[in-house]
């Protein structure tokens, strides 16, 4: 009885899961500490926070080249729930290096938007520490909790600033639409379940492959609903509504994490369902995959494009419909998978998803950390003012290495030199397309590479454009019965995307010529001081250090081709 005892007893393996488990408990201590922690000593959160999530990366360096895997069945140990392969490492140091980015990111943001430091950091802690579990996760219960630990605490980062009408309609209509795909999820996974007997991902591939005839149609429709479940959270179109307006609503840096992190959740999901789990039904999700993919990357981009640059937070919108044409390039691979003669090779096509969202983390992390910058050294902080695109306007004339970098990161999204490494991702996702056979889709993914030069390209030229000419005291302030509208209201009109009066072209990056009285009143000021307003160390670090990622990257381009020929599970 003792030796049948010892037997069911797991043994755990610390070493596998530590990036989550140093991650969680690094949340934990920030909560605790708070408590204690006067007002004046609360910034160490922050600090804290982001040496806990730099050990925790560095946990990843024992896990290279072996995998690992613990929380195993006592009667199969080759069935587990956790698994550290080469494609959990991949997308935990994507997550963590991008939580990273986000912590040095939010440092300033906390202090000047005076947000709660202790809710922020362990909330932040948190949603990582669940984005870290999600792609070691080998059985569906561990994938939907994993799943829902990354996302609920991310609800209440997007609505943090409680006085912020437009925060709280953005937290709600996150919570709204996650609440319903986490329900659709659990839905399809109990159908899985009810057909297979069981939850592990190994052992549900097998199920299906043989599933009883009289459970088909329970089959079908538990893939379908959990693959529409996961189509959510990648915000893949028709599912993508809640993204500008989450975008826009929320802090900034956490944006730019729900843009890296958020995208990364789901599609990391999205792979161990359908290539592991699912690969008997790849006639089913490979082209269903393959027409979502096509529509998100058009909505996305097109949308981008009607993008007016002189709207309120026209540049942190424009990067959200962005983020979903990117969305759609990383659908492509997954889509190609399920056309793939062999799991190797469609294990090699995945490799193509994890090059590009690696890329597509380092680039999209450094422009929304530009556009802080901006929106940091604007004459109005705490407004729309920094966040339009108008405002980026000949910053090359004003601070010429954000500019620089900024125009980098724009070119490696649109995959043109010097931004080799977006070059060489799309060039991958390409290949994996048109190795699968999939013609058509290439054919739409070129078209749509095509509109997003557009965009990026008009972003960029603006950088370095010369910058608009001195208003005229005519143009400075319309009459009070001109019929004009005021400054209040134009800025209004343009925070809700509604016209405010005669304006440039859709999608021409121009400049007003007239300003809010106030704002030209402070720009007098602060020329005649001659004072600029100074950087936060954190905020210059995060650009700096995106750009060094972006660089090396584009220095080591056959890293892309590393992971899209190889074997990630």
């Amino acid at each position: 009885m003792n030796t049948t005892a010892a037997s069911a007893v797991q043994s755990i393996d610390w070493l596998a899961i530590a990036p989550p488990t140093l991650t969680a408990v690094v949340g934990l201590v920030v909560l605790v500490a708070d408590l204690f922690l006067a007002e004046r000593h609360k910034p160490l959160l922050g600090w804290v926070s982001i040496a806990g999530l730099a050990v925790a990366g560095l946990s990843l360096l024992p896990l290279r080249g072996g995998d690992k895997a613990t929380f195993c069945l006592v009667s199969d140990g080759d069935v587990c729930s956790y698994v550290a392969d080469d494609f959990t490492v991949a997308i935990q140091l994507l997550v963590l290096g991008g939580a990273l980015l986000t912590a040095l990111l939010s440092l300033h943001t906390v202090a000047e938007q005076k947000l709660p430091a202790g809710e922020y950091w362990f909330l932040l802690l948190s949603s990582a520490a669940g984005a870290a579990l999600l792609p070691a996760s080998r059985d569906l219960a561990t994938l939907v909790i994993a799943l829902e630990v990354a996302s609920l605490p991310a609800f209440a980062l997007v609505g943090l600033r409680r006085d912020d009408r437009r925060s709280s309609e953005a937290a709600l209509k996150f919570f709204l639409s996650s609440v319903a795909a986490t329900a659709v999820t659990l839905l399809g996974v109990s159908f899985v379940y009810a057909t297979t007997g069981s939850m592990h991902v190994a052992r549900v591939a097998d199920g299906l492959a043989h599933v009883d005839p009289r459970l088909e149609t329970l089959a079908q429709t538990g893939v379908a609903l959990t693959l529409i479940g996961f189509a959510f959270k990648t915000a893949a179109v028709p599912f993508h509504f809640w993204v500008p307006d989450t975008y826009v609503g929320a802090p900034l840096p956490i944006a730019a994490y729900l843009s890296v992190i958020g995208k990364a959740v789901g599609f990391t999901g999205l792979i161990v369902v359908t290539v592991r789990a699912f690969p008997s039904y790849a006639d089913v999700w490979g082209p269903a995959t393959a027409v979502l993919a096509a529509l998100t990357m058009t909505v996305g981009n097109v949308a981008a494009l009607r993008q007016r640059p002189d709207h309120a937070r026209s540049a942190v919108r424009l990067l959200a419909w962005s983020s979903v044409g990117q969305a759609g390039y990383l659908l492509v691979p997954i889509a190609a998978a399920g056309y793939a003669d062999s799991a190797a090779d469609a294990e090699h096509a995945i490799g193509a998803t994890v090059a590009y969202a690696l890329m597509y983390a380092a680039v999209n992390l450094g422009a929304f950390a530009v556009v802080a910058l901006v929106a940091h050294a604007a004459t109005r902080p705490g407004t729309s003012t920094g966040l339009r695109l108008t405002d980026h306007r000949s910053l090359y004339a004003t601070r010429p290495l954000a500019a620089l970098a900024l125009g980098f990161f724009l070119l490696c999204l649109a995959g043109l030199p010097p931004g080799v490494i977006g070059l060489f991702a799309k060039v991958a996702v390409f290949s994996a397309v048109v190795d699968a056979g999939l013609g058509w889709l290439a054919v739409v993914m070129a078209v749509n590479v095509v509109i997003a030069l557009y965009y990026y390209l008009q972003w960029t030229a603006a950088l370095f454009r010369a910058p608009a000419p001195a208003e005229t005291p005519a143009t400075a302030a319309p009459a009070p019965d001109s019929g004009q509208p005021s400054a209040s209201t134009s800025e209004a009109a343009a925070d809700s995307g509604a016209p405010s009066g005669p304006g440039p072209e859709a999608g021409a990056l121009a400049v007003r010529t007239a300003a809010p009285a106030g704002e030209r009143a402070r720009a007098t000021d602060a020329t005649t001081d001659g004072a600029r307003p100074r950087v936060p160390a954190s905020l210059t670090a995060t650009v700096v250090l995106t750009t060094v990622i972006g660089a090396a990257l584009s220095g080591a381009p056959q890293l892309v081709l590393h992971f899209a020929s190889g074997t990630l599970f």
